[in-house]
């Protein structure tokens, strides 16, 4: 695949980091492959995400959807190929460059990340601490702009009523959207959501899932959500990649995508609760 550029922006530019063309890719995969030894885990990726999609990365488990997570945050470098996220090639920034990126990618994890013992509103506020230079300690410690900000995340997701709880005392779908509203507060460009609602009920499951449909929506920001749940995926997503021993073999807008053909992707054994 090749992409062309705008003359004068290169991998590693200011420009892409501090914001670029939002007619620009997302992502972009090319010819991607990623081995631990003799195990090639990913084979010759290409694709194209654009700002605003919510794309739904499905598969059976070991297929390779946490691998291709890891590549587009900078955790792990390819073997071979390229991977180029919000303008950057996160295997060739470096160590500032690679914070400075991290900061516009948000992340939606399948344990919330929360610190139970906190409220929700501490919580949320942790969110901002890339964006602050010392250490904070308390709600308080924080600047009043951003403790507004942080409430009004709360209300974005209607949890604005449990700001003052303790967040080991919520339920695992509460749990789930003050770990959303901890990611608006980095104000993320691309949203990477591993599993998020694996341990959560059917009910909770589809309501976190369609908020952060809606919030990407209003926000324009990108989400690659890995899902098992075949049904929560035509759901809420506007498109659907289907990656199968390391290599995509569907991708396709949800509108134009059957449950038959998804389910073949996991064989004759999927099921709509677990894919």
């Amino acid at each position: 695949m090749t992409v062309e550029r705008p003359p004068g922006v290169t991998d590693q530019s200011e420009a892409a980091l501090e914001g670029g063309n939002l007619r620009n890719p997302s992502i972009v995969l090319d010819a991607l492959l990623m081995s631990y030894g003799e195990n090639k885990v990913l084979r010759g990726l290409d694709l194209e995400v654009h700002p605003g999609q919510f794309v739904a990365l499905v598969g059976p488990s070991g297929a390779g959807k946490s691998t291709l997570l890891s590549l587009l945050n900078g955790s792990s470098v390819p073997s071979g190929g390229r991977v180029e996220v919000l303008g950057v090639e996160p295997s060739a920034c470096r160590r500032r460059e690679l914070r400075k990126l991290r900061t516009q990618i948000g992340f939606v994890f399948q344990q919330f990340g929360l610190v139970g013992r906190l409220s929700a509103l501490e919580n949320v506020l942790m969110g901002s601490l890339g964006s602050l230079r010392l250490p904070r300690y308390g709600v308080m410690s924080y600047p009043k702009a951003i403790r507004e900000k942080a409430v009004a995340n709360l209300e974005r997701v209607s949890m604005v009523d449990q700001r003052f709880q303790r967040c080991d005392t919520l339920s695992g779908g509460q749990q789930q959207r003050i770990a959303i509203a901890r990611m608006l507060m980095q104000q993320a460009r691309l949203v990477l959501a591993d599993e998020p609602v694996a341990s959560l009920d059917p009910a909770a499951s589809i309501s976190a899932l369609e908020t952060l449909r809606k919030l990407s929506a209003e926000d324009g920001f990108t989400v690659i959500c890995s899902l098992h749940q075949v049904d929560l995926a035509l759901q809420v997503s506007d498109r659907i990649v289907a990656v199968r021993d390391g290599i995509f073999v569907l991708d396709s807008p949800t509108n134009a995508t059957g449950e038959r053909e998804i389910r073949s992707v996991y064989g004759s054994h999927a099921s709509t609760s677990d894919g």
